[in-house]
């Protein structure tokens, strides 16, 4: 009995230690978990989702019009060589948007990170630069014009879908059967009068049952949703781009307050230090007059 008294004091002394390493990987992963920008994630999030979105449906949905358009409504190249050439930009462009946004999203919330480190260690002898504040300024100014242009690009997504519906919803009028039609050859949609392409363009039109045809074709299916789609992503982008301006807005004002608490804390210490100097120098003065 007496050889097992050792023992098991030495197993419920390495449950303790184990206790207490278990405990302080616990507050290790708590403190990680404090230090994450939350806000900053759920932006980077929702902006990588709604570029992808615009970026992938849109590049995809540009080709399929410009398919259709040449089957249907424009059989003549030079007709729409000037289409192609704007379809084609556009397309180049979606391949630059996507590179810049991932790598701006994780600049964002690299800042974020330093930011939430900042006000998280204000006690401490943590400080900001003058570097660090110009450069969250500088996010604030750039994410406001990247906000206003994807607020255009939000509403010129919203043209090629609201052009798709006319479409659908005149071929779902013909096949109605509520509607009384007598002649539907004689319902058209004419591309030309939304400058898609030149009033010269041949046939330019299409009417009654090969309009039909056209509304049930996969190319126009499916452009019509992923240009939805692409329209709901770029809404989701700018209300992404909301979303972080709000917060580098905040973590400018996070740290101009940081700076002036700082400032008062060394002025209080110099204050403090000077005091308790001249306290010394006092209690010295007195000690050599009595001496």
């Amino acid at each position: 009995m007496d050889g097992m008294k050792p023992a098991m004091e030495n197993n419920a002394e390495e449950n303790q230690e184990e206790r207490e390493e278990s405990k302080g990987c616990f507050e290790c992963c708590i403190k990680c978990l404090g230090g994450v920008p939350y806000a900053s994630l759920v932006a980077t999030i929702l902006c990588f989702s709604g570029v992808a979105l615009f970026c992938g449906c849109g590049h995809v949905a540009l080709t399929g019009t410009l398919t259709m358009l040449e089957s249907h409504f424009s059989r003549v190249p030079t007709d729409h060589a000037t289409l192609t050439t704007v379809i084609q930009i556009m397309q180049y462009v979606i391949y630059g948007i996507a590179p810049f946004f991932f790598v701006y999203g994780i600049i964002l919330l690299a800042e974020g990170f330093y930011t939430t480190s900042a006000v998280k260690d204000l006690q401490n002898e943590f400080k900001t630069s003058v570097c660090g504040r110009c450069i969250t300024g500088f996010f604030v100014f750039l994410t406001y014009i990247l906000a206003l242009a994807w607020l255009g690009i939000f509403g010129f997504s919203a043209v090629p879908v609201f052009l798709f519906y006319n479409m659908w919803t005149t071929c779902n009028a013909m096949k109605s059967e509520v509607a009384n039609i007598t002649s539907p050859d004689n319902i058209c949609v004419d591309v030309r009068q939304y400058g898609v392409i030149p009033w010269t363009a041949t046939p330019g039109r299409v009417c009654g049952s090969s309009l039909n045809d056209i509304c049930n074709t996969s190319d126009f299916y499916l452009s019509y949703h992923l240009y939805i789609v692409a329209c709901a992503g770029a809404g989701a982008t700018v209300i992404a781009l909301i979303h972080y301006l709000m917060i580098l807005a905040a973590n400018w004002a996070y740290l101009k307050d940081a700076v002036q608490t700082h400032a008062y804390q060394d002025i209080k210490t110099k204050d403090d230090q000077e005091l308790t100097d001249v306290q010394s120098r006092s209690k010295e003065a007195i000690n050599s007059s009595y001496s």
